[in-house]
């Protein structure tokens, strides 16, 4: 029996095998297993795609949570800063200075809970990877290159600069 799909080979009448059995029922062999791979192959790069694109759509879903949770955060900040423009003429401006400072705190709480912290420049030594420098002024009772006076604030989360500040530098090699 000499069928290409059987792997082992019979012998032929003289008692010996015949070549052309083994030469015919390697390639098919290999064929076999080459299919076989390909479409291990093709499986895996179809589930990776996928899973990328899973990976994708999480990561999606999961900022516009965020976006959505820090919105619903702010309304009502900006609810307040509606009132205090809709004060009446009967409102002292200390009353409505209040009002602002109270919406500020509401603010800087609303950036600690996301765990955004003001940096405190003033007086400190430059660094250009926290203060961005704007200008600079001769001070001789301050240390050589430290802040004068911040002209915006900057903020930090955790170790990383959120916003660096702007700042006037103390130079005293003018």
């Amino acid at each position: 029996m000499n069928s290409k799909k059987h792997s082992h080979v019979e012998p032929a009448d003289n008692g010996s095998t015949t070549a052309t059995a083994v030469v015919e029922a390697a390639p098919d062999a290999h064929q076999a297993e080459l299919a076989e791979q390909k479409d291990r192959y093709l499986r895996l790069a179809a589930d990776f795609d996928n899973f990328r694109k899973r990976t994708a759509q999480e990561s999606e879903r999961r900022s516009g949570a965020k976006k959505e949770a820090l919105i619903h955060e702010l309304l009502p900040i900006i609810d307040n800063l509606e009132r205090a423009l809709a004060v009446g003429p009967n409102t002292s401006f200390e009353q409505l200075l209040q009002g602002v400072d109270m919406i500020l705190q509401q603010l800087r709480q609303l950036l600690r809970q996301n765990e955004v912290e003001a940096e405190e420049s003033q007086g400190k030594p430059f660094d250009p990877l926290r203060h961005e420098a704007i200008g600079s002024r001769q001070d001789p009772t301050k240390p050589d290159h430290s802040v004068l006076e911040t002209a915006q604030r900057g903020y930090h989360r955790g170790k990383e600069i959120f916003r660096p500040a702007k700042v006037i530098v103390n130079d005293l090699s003018k």
